[in-house]
């Protein structure tokens, strides 16, 4: 079974969705889970789990190269083959994405090529969008641009606020990413489209 490490910043509802499928499946193995920021609520998501936690606060340190060289010490201990970010909300250096390669995955909240970056709901509505989604790639060294490997579509409806749609894209992000990891740590890199 492939080792999977998550990283994530916030409450960890991907993390989870990941970690109970691989559970479940047995395509997989969590080995890890690690929040640049302490207290991160997916935490104690992932300890009640039953899978091994740690705290890397990227605050502590002068440069983000500093930060990746104890992110690295915090995982190399639990040999992670593949590395999932699930609402990890800081941008890695070149040189951490490159000892990566391959082995990243990453979801994000818009039908990538469509709204890299952040606001992705507000600016799908803005543009008018009739369908919103969510997206899992390979992460490269480019913002949101690697290799996708999964994607999912949610209609925009009449009246549908950043908030709303936020919601039901989230939905599909707890099934899409479980998906793609399964095909995925078969050695299987076809995209995986869910409706």
């Amino acid at each position: 079974m492939r080792r999977v490490a998550v990283l994530i910043s916030g409450g960890g509802s991907n993390m989870e969705a990941l970690v109970r499928d691989m559970q479940a499946g047995g395509h997989a193995v969590p080995v890890l889970v690690v929040s640049n920021v302490p207290g991160a609520g997916g935490l104690a998501r992932a300890a009640a789990l039953g899978v091994p936690v740690a705290t890397v606060d990227h605050r502590a340190f002068p440069t983000r190269e500093a930060f990746e060289t104890a992110l690295e010490a915090a995982l190399a201990p639990a040999r992670p083959e593949i590395l999932c970010l699930a609402g990890f909300m800081r941008i890695l250096t070149p040189g951490f994405v490159r000892r990566w390669e391959g082995r990243m995955l990453n979801i994000h909240p818009s039908l990538l090529p469509k709204y890299p970056g952040l606001d992705t709901h507000a600016r799908a509505l803005a543009a008018g969008d009739a369908e919103a989604g969510c997206t899992v790639h390979l992460v490269t060294a480019e913002l949101d641009s690697g290799p996708v490997l999964g994607q999912a579509r949610v209609p925009v409806r009449p009246g549908d606020t950043p908030e709303a749609l936020a919601a039901r894209v989230l939905e599909m992000e707890h099934r899409l990413y479980p998906a793609v990891l399964r095909r995925f740590a078969a050695g299987d890199r076809r995209p995986v489209l869910l409706p």
